[in-house]
């Protein structure tokens, strides 16, 4: 990607006006995006982006800058005028670059630039397919397809030099089921570190078919009641919830400046004693994983809450510095085009000891949120509002008669003080998180859980 002698050169300018710290990140990505609506390709980009951007710290202070040029003279002149912004003498170090070298835990075994863009047309026409036939109703599928090719090459004046590769999949279903002028939307997105192989791996007509039965389900459901219920919230995506509620909060970006309800409470008792949460880059081929987190330091698997306690936080290299505790491999960034920080891999609830079936047997009435949608947070706070894309009543310790237009109500740190059962049967969904350094592949997971009182937003207040 680079040289070592010209990264060593950038890192020496970068710190020629009193910077204590400097690090390169290359990246060279290659990616392909096609959507298609009405089972034809409505659009179809591949592309590449090249870039190199350049930090450097002076104690708590940080500056950042970035350049899609190439040539030597074009980077170190980014990496001195980055270094103005720095006061004080230069410093004369000797670099020496230790490569970190690791076990590859996401191999790769059809890379997605090898494959003809027919082919991946030829998953999206099946899902197509299988998404339009499952009823009458449903009125407008769209397909979206995303593969990414990335290489990144991290290096500081620490001496850490570090590569990694990164491939992902993706194929995005959306099903709309109509009724007269009545319509309801369905989706499933699954994705993984994986090359083309993932679409041998799943069963894109079942993920399609799921999508659009959602739609349909929800196309004859009542009006969802409103009130303080107990809330079953099922497995895979349901975790989006603790993700946006919580996990932001342990996320340092929040916690060093003091900005989460989290800060200063390791130790403390911080959820309901059935309430384990990890964040876990290490998973092989998740969605969420890599080698290395993009300061080039090994990715791990950081237990964030035990059995209710706080144990510990996502921390970058700059946090690292504020809070004076080590870093978790937790730094990420859409690209070279933005600054690392603390962000969440693979962030999930961990699998408890009840079955989905006790869960449902033990509650008399309350909701059933099978998949959630999409909402809002306040990170400082917790405070959110989600959409359950569907919801069931559930009435004498079964499952009833579906429901829409709910709404899930609360705060993600007061919540979890209140889930007092917690199933056997984790699964994971994928999403795209956002946060100050873009746009990141992003796992959520849980097993089913119950949390003993919601507030529920509904349409009206009758059963």
């Amino acid at each position: 990607m680079l040289d070592k002698k010209l990264i060593e050169d950038i890192i020496m300018a970068a710190l020629s006006s009193g910077g204590d710290f400097a690090e390169v990140f290359v990246e060279d990505k290659y990616n392909t995006g096609i959507t298609m609506i009405g089972g034809k390709v409505d659009r179809s980009i591949s592309g590449r982006d090249f870039g190199v951007g350049i930090r450097i710290f002076k104690g708590l202070n940080s500056v950042y800058a970035y350049t899609n040029q190439h040539s030597r003279e074009a980077l170190i002149d980014t990496a001195v005028n980055a270094s103005k912004a720095i006061q004080g003498a230069g410093r004369d170090i000797i670099l020496n670059f230790t490569k970190y070298d690791y076990k590859n835990i996401n191999p790769i075994k059809y890379f997605p630039n090898k494959v003809t863009k027919n082919k991946k047309v030829d998953v999206m026409r099946e899902a197509n397919e299988a998404a339009n036939n499952y009823h009458d109703s449903i009125s407008q599928v769209t397909i979206g397809y995303l593969d990414e090719d990335q290489k990144i090459l991290v290096a500081n004046s620490d001496g850490r030099f570090a590569e990694d590769k990164r491939v992902r999949s993706r194929i995005s279903i959306q099903s709309i089921a109509s009724k007269g002028s009545e319509m309801q939307t369905g989706t499933y997105n699954p994705g993984a570190h994986m090359g083309f192989e993932f679409f041998n791996k799943i069963d894109v007509k079942e993920y399609a078919k799921e999508s659009s039965r959602i739609a349909t389900t929800m196309l004859d459901a009542k009006p969802c009641p409103s009130g303080k219920f107990p809330v079953i919230i099922d497995n895979e995506f349901g975790g989006v919830i603790f993700h946006e509620a919580c996990g932001h909060g342990l996320e340092a970006t929040s916690v060093a400046k003091g900005n989460s309800v989290f800060a200063d409470k390791i130790g403390e008792k911080v959820a309901s004693y059935v309430v384990t949460a990890i964040d876990d880059g290490t998973i092989p081929n998740a969605w969420g994983s890599s080698n290395i987190d993009d300061e080039g330091e090994p990715t791990k698997k950081n237990v964030l809450i035990e059995n209710g306690i706080l144990k510990g936080y996502m921390i970058d290299k700059l946090n690292s510095r504020r809070m004076k505790m080590d870093v978790t491999g937790s730094a990420r960034r859409q690209s070279y085009k933005f600054a690392p920080t603390s962000r969440m891999t693979n962030t999930y609830i961990a699998a408890g000891k009840s079955t989905p079936e006790e869960i449902i047997s033990n509650t008399e009435f309350g909701i059933y949120a099978k998949y959630m949608g999409g909402g809002s947070v306040d990170p400082s706070t917790g405070d959110f509002n989600f959409a359950v894309m569907e919801g069931y009543l559930v009435k004498n310790g079964k499952i009833d008669k579906p429901l829409r237009g709910a709404t899930l109500i609360g705060n993600g740190p007061s919540i979890l003080h209140k889930i007092d059962m917690v199933g056997n049967n984790l699964d994971h969904g994928q999403g795209m998180c956002g946060s100050v350094s873009g746009a990141i592949p992003a796992n959520v997971g849980q097993p089913m859980i119950r949390v003993n009182e919601i507030t529920v937003g509904g349409r009206n207040g009758d059963e």
